[in-house]
């Protein structure tokens, strides 16, 4: 099993499991922008987002969504950043979803990159009509 997920969801790489069930393994991010920084990973072999199925996307992200709420409760957080790297930026080629607890003037700076901005209204306009005709 070449990948690092994998291997945490069969036992053999220790982590500190906050989450485990049928679906996804949730556990604390060795590498914590702050203390309870979460990762939540499908138990099945996925490598994005894109990759997940219909019938498997309602249930990870339920259980993000109550990991998330139980990170904030966790860690008595104002609130939450929660991310998904799709093949650029994205560690592990397995999905993963990040839960990090926030709280005002914690030193993130909204994204973790540069802002932009579009050239103009038209340029808006076209992005967005791209996107749609994709869907």
């Amino acid at each position: 099993m070449d990948c690092l997920f994998c291997r945490v969801v069969a036992g053999e790489v220790p982590v500190e499991t906050v989450l485990a069930d049928d679906t996804v393994h949730a556990f604390l991010d060795h590498r914590p922008l702050f203390p309870g920084h979460l990762l939540v990973i499908p138990r099945r072999h996925v490598a994005t987002l894109t990759d997940l199925t219909d019938p498997e996307t309602g249930p990870y992200f339920t259980r993000v969504r109550l990991l998330t709420a139980a990170v904030e409760r966790g860690t008595a957080a104002a609130g939450s950043f929660v991310a998904t790297n799709n093949r650029i930026s994205q560690s592990v080629p397995h999905l993963h979803t990040h839960i990090v607890p926030r709280n005002p003037k914690d030193g993130l700076r909204g994204f973790f990159w540069p802002r932009t901005h579009y050239r103009d209204a038209a340029h808006a306009t076209d992005t967005a009509a791209l996107i749609r005709a994709a869907l």
